[in-house]
């Protein structure tokens, strides 16, 4: 992902997210050195993702599959690349939230190893108040 990506990347997420992350969320992400990544198909781009690599661990900030492509492994394809890089850069684990109302994202992780081990009470903005966040963990 670079900044030519943004326009798209917003557009985007706008689109998937009931609240989503804001240019500037990206912006400061890539300025930050984040791994900022774009999966692209047929010279389309139908996949972005954000992951922090702080020490031996990766964090998957975002992670998404625009609509047209969903449940056509774009979503596995591109985790496994994250997982890939993060084992490359020296990572030993890698961490993600997700909201326990996203069951297909939930499933994706599980079927990519990932276990779930805590909770983040309140974590997400919701529709009404707060939703949970489940953490899970891969260890590389």
């Amino acid at each position: 992902m670079t900044e030519d990506d943004l326009d798209w990347v917003v557009e985007a997420e706008a689109l998937l997210h009931a609240f989503p992350w804001t240019r500037g969320n990206f912006a400061d992400s890539l300025a930050a050195g984040y791994r900022c990544s774009i999966l692209q198909s047929e010279n389309r781009r139908i996949a972005y993702a954000v992951v922090l690599h702080v020490l031996d661990e990766a964090h998957l900030l975002n992670i998404s599959v625009v609509a047209s492509a969903q449940r056509g492994g774009a979503g596995s394809l591109l985790l496994e690349h994250l997982r890939a890089q993060a084992l490359m850069q020296g990572a030993r684990h890698f961490f993600l939230e997700v909201r326990p109302s996203n069951e297909a994202a939930i499933a994706l992780y599980r079927k990519s190893g990932f276990t779930e081990i805590g909770r983040r009470k309140a974590y997400y903005p919701a529709l009404e108040g707060r939703e949970d966040a489940i953490v899970m963990k891969l260890d590389l």
